[in-house]
């Protein structure tokens, strides 16, 4: 007990005026609503913060329980009756239950919030975690202190076990109320509860103590791990692109944490649609995968590899085109192609053709998938998507790049990139000449 008073006391400065407690009415909360009344500062006044549930018919009771002992000892109570919109579960009942003590906590400008969870507790919740599958960070289970954005959680009663607050509440005659669900093996926890915790027990009355050791050397090495991936993170990301070619310098534990981090600076709270298959394909694509290529991530997103880094972008419609060229063309991509009365550039970026050697007229479009193309004083077709690889074009560039055919569909001119066949010599027989600008 002397070090549940011990860390109220380092938890708690001086100036501190008003701490939150949630006090279901149970042995627990109750018990640390009386420690805190011994262990706090004279100036330091304790609101009671009390969840009617509403699921129980024994919930109006309980909660006239609470504020009859809260006005009793002089203490500030506060509560709130919850409703449910659609069925219940643990998940929006806790959501909606530290919605309400954020609130009282604002409303008191506290930054305090003290809740009841014990030792038996903690063994309870590492165990169903691992049991079910969790990450490193959720076997750590229950701390201490948990740092919100504007409050710290407190749990001093992870020293004890229930024994200890039931002999606590016994000896100080502290009344409290008994929660029949508590005993309803349908429940995962109460499983554990009556099955397993008895049985690790039986081998150390105190285990609660090692799994609290294991808990805080977790955090411990957890807290360590978060620098270094922030380190290693902010030389591999920049502008929310990753450099993949810095990140597969680092060995593999590494990788998966910054992909993690990358990914929910994405994704936020819809990283949970990413599990550590997902993590592993993404890891061996940023391996494996050709430059300029990408894969499809959740939420019509997708992740781009090019030469230098990787970015995530919104999956977005493959823009098509198709327009006939007579004097000038507009494209989608902001360039045009004019057809010209002379010109003396040889580039690519001009094309010099005999109208005698293609079928009028010529049309403009985008690349399209298997498209291939005859060059220039080369033998055999060639891949346009080979092209744009050896010329190291962007894949967002790809899908709007376009090329001129005529009318049988053969393509004449890659333009700004390869010229074909039907190029003509600056010095030759031609009357058509085509711009790209």
């Amino acid at each position: 007990m002397e070090e549940v008073y011990r860390f109220i006391k380092e938890s708690v400065d001086s100036h501190t005026n008003y701490v939150v407690v949630g006090v279901s009415g149970g042995s627990d909360s109750m018990a640390l609503l009386d420690i805190l009344t011994k262990a706090l500062p004279e100036n330091c006044q304790i609101i009671c913060a009390h969840v009617h549930h509403n699921l129980r018919k024994e919930s109006d009771s309980e909660q006239i329980f609470v504020k009859e002992y809260c006005l009793e000892h002089n203490i500030l109570f506060e509560t709130i009756k919850l409703e449910y919109e659609k069925s219940f579960s643990e998940a929006i009942a806790r959501e909606k239950r530290y919605a309400f003590f954020e609130k009282v906590l604002k409303k008191y400008q506290s930054n305090i919030l003290f809740t009841a969870h014990h030792g038996d507790d903690l063994v309870e919740t590492i165990l169903m975690k691992i049991t079910r599958g969790t990450t490193l960070k959720g076997s750590a289970g229950i701390c201490l202190k948990s740092r919100r954005e504007f409050y710290t959680i407190v749990r001093p009663l992870l020293y004890l076990n229930k024994k200890d607050i039931l002999d606590y509440v016994s000896k100080y005659h502290i009344p409290y109320v008994e929660d029949a669900s508590n005993q309803d093996s349908s429940y995962t926890r109460n499983r554990y509860r009556k099955k397993i915790l008895p049985f690790l027990k039986q081998e150390n009355p105190y285990v609660h103590r090692h799994f609290l050791q294991y808990s805080e050397d977790l955090q411990e090495m957890l807290e360590w791990v978060e620098k270094e991936v922030e380190k290693r993170y902010n030389k591999t990301v920049v502008d929310k692109k990753l450099k993949w070619q810095e990140y597969l310098k680092l060995d593999s534990f590494f990788r998966m944490e910054i992909l993690k981090k990358y990914l929910f600076s994405i994704y936020g709270e819809d990283i949970i649609l990413f599990s550590k298959k997902h993590l592993c394909l993404i890891d061996s694509f940023l391996k494996k995968g050709k430059v300029n290529s990408s894969i499809d991530l959740p939420l019509q997103k997708i992740l781009r590899k090019s030469y230098h880094y990787v970015e995530i972008a919104k999956q977005e419609n493959r823009p098509t085109y198709h327009y006939r060229l007579e004097d000038e063309v507009n494209l989608p991509n902001g360039h045009t192609i004019q057809i010209v009365e002379d010109s003396n550039d040889t580039s690519n970026f001009v094309t010099y053709i005999d109208s005698s050697t293609v079928v009028l007229p010529l049309y403009v479009r985008n690349v399209e998938n298997g498209d291939k193309m005859t060059i220039k004083n080369m033998v055999g077709h060639k891949k346009i998507s080979d092209i744009f690889t050896n010329e190291k074009i962007l894949i967002a560039d790809r899908v709007s790049w376009p090329v001129v055919v005529d009318s049988t569909g053969t393509i004449i001119w890659l333009p700004g990139l390869k010229k074909t066949q039907f190029d003509r010599k600056k010095q030759g027989k031609y009357d058509i000449i085509l711009k790209y600008y």
